[in-house]
């Protein structure tokens, strides 16, 4: 049996709900729905647990806020004794048009302050994130209003069914492997 740490980034509080930033929480709470289980509060996290075709599974969302979210990635890889290998990051992307999927199992934090965190808490790049495109629709000097900031009625609209492929593309992850997830799901350039 192998352990997996799916961890969404976002920001914790009911100002941060359905805001861009926080596309990672929405698409582990997705999961965990698909999944029939609950987040309760834990050691740096919202944590919840499930197993999938024999593999443990343990979904978190960190309360560190966004940008210190490495701390409790640390805390539950080791706490949970998971391998780098089984840790998917799940994240917004201001570099990828609304609706996109990028799986990558390394790769630099690109000016993102919470996968910055993780590669410092972490050591290395040498880890997978799923990064879900939420566009640059924003003026210049708007960026912190822009991700900050609710979902258009557009993108709420596109959202559910953008969340559900992204729920697939972890299941495949976990399932088959970072390579057949990223073929089958990577779109765009």
């Amino acid at each position: 049996m192998r352990k997996f740490l799916i961890a969404g980034l976002g920001n914790v509080g009911s100002e941060y709900e359905f805001t861009r930033h926080n596309i990672g929480f929405l698409t582990l709470d997705h999961l965990a729905l698909r999944s029939g289980v609950n987040f309760a509060l834990q050691r740096h996290a919202f944590l919840a647990s499930y197993t999938l075709k024999g593999h443990s599974i343990y979904l978190i969302k960190p309360t560190t806020y966004m940008n210190l979210s490495g701390k409790a990635i640390h805390y539950w890889l080791e706490a949970e004794k998971i391998t780098l290998e089984n840790l998917l990051v799940v994240t917004d992307d201001l570099a990828l048009p609304f609706g996109t999927l990028r799986l990558r199992i390394q790769g630099s934090h690109a000016g993102h302050n919470g996968l910055k965190n993780v590669e410092e808490w972490l050591k290395t790049r040498q880890y997978a994130r799923l990064r879900l495109g939420i566009g640059n629709n924003y003026s210049k000097g708007k960026q912190v209003d822009y991700v900050l900031g609710k979902f258009s009625d557009e993108e709420a609209s596109l959202l559910p069914p953008f969340i559900d492929r992204a729920t697939d593309c972890i299941e495949t992850f976990i399932l088959a492997g970072a390579h057949i997830a990223m073929n089958k799901f990577n779109s765009g350039t």
